[in-house]
């Protein structure tokens, strides 16, 4: 029976024979959110997603949507998928296609207004067989969006669009989240989680290592950068100023990534008070992103006794 509990996930494990590509993962995503899932290649989230449409299933935990398990959820039209796997049905024209898999739910969205949406009336009447990469994506996109679902799941959904592409996207996207849907997409571009996403879900290794804001992810990693123009530095004079981790030089400018930036302040301009244009900013996604996803031993260390039959 549906209610409003989300996406619920307890504690998820799959394996392919030796390889354990998720390893115990909890998630509850609740009505309205919109959560980018992230992480390196191998790191579970396509798994993951897959468990959370039923189109694989668990060794061991479960999932519900809205109450339901995932086949009755979509049996329902409570979800609407955009993945990365899988061609167009040939012999169609766009319209027809997103015309027919508009007829599968109960209450879809108008097929042009789907259309307009994605980006695609201009080659509605166009075979599917005859679409570049870009335009293919894009009718992947008005067949999850003609579902009219409550869940929105999206596998690297601007894979293969230009930039004026993946902008027209998030730009569409954002007015289809502001009836108060869910979405949950993973994305390789992390400036589109940062721009987009009200929460991260960070992944590596079959496992969840960070869940939170984009700000609260950004938070966990303590480096802070120190740039500014210096002609003529010296690497190795730099490198050794307290406070500073690691230097970077690029022409006239600095980089400096910092374990304590007042510090490296304090040591830069007396030694160098020829600097000039500082600025000091805190960690980005991108650091964030490599630092906690990083190999470290903990991650191999962790209990695999939950998981159900290889």
């Amino acid at each position: 029976m549906r209610d409003n509990s989300g996406v619920i996930a307890e504690g998820l494990h799959k394996s392919f024979g030796p390889v354990k590509a998720v390893r115990g993962v909890d998630l509850n995503i609740s009505p309205g959110e919109v959560v980018a899932l992230l992480g390196p290649n191998g790191a579970g989230k396509t798994t993951t997603i897959d468990m959370i449409l039923g189109l694989g299933q668990p060794d061991a935990g479960r999932v519900t949507l809205w109450g339901m398990p995932p086949a009755e959820a979509v049996h329902a039209g409570i979800v609407g998928g955009m993945l990365q796997t899988g061609t167009l049905i040939g012999q169609l024209s766009v319209r027809e296609l997103v015309t027919m898999v508009g007829s599968l739910y109960p209450e879809p969205l108008p097929v042009e207004e789907a259309l307009s949406l994605s980006g695609a009336s201009e080659f509605a009447d166009r075979p599917t067989n005859k679409l570049s990469g870009g335009q293919t994506q894009r009718v992947r996109f008005a067949v999850a969006l003609v579902a009219n679902s409550d869940l929105l799941v999206l596998d690297e959904p601007t894979v293969a669009l230009d930039v004026e592409g993946r902008r027209d996207f998030w730009v569409a996207m954002r007015e289809f989240a502001t009836a108060g849907r869910t979405v949950l997409f993973a994305t390789h571009y992390l400036e589109e989680a940062d721009q987009f996403a009200d929460r991260i879900i960070l992944m590596a290794r079959g496992l969840i290592v960070a869940d939170g804001p984009t700000t609260e992810i950004k938070a966990k990693v303590g480096l802070r950068a120190v740039r500014a123009t210096l002609p003529g530095a010296d690497h190795g004079a730099l490198a050794t100023l307290s406070g500073v981790q690691t230097v970077e030089i690029h022409g006239d400018s600095i980089v400096l990534r910092c374990t304590n930036s007042d510090l490296a302040l304090r040591a830069l301009l007396p030694r160098f008070p020829e600097a000039r244009d500082i600025e000091v900013h805190g960690a980005g996604l991108e650091e964030a992103f490599l630092e906690l996803t990083e190999e470290r031993p903990e991650l191999d260390s962790v209990d695999d006794r939950a998981e159900g039959p290889q």
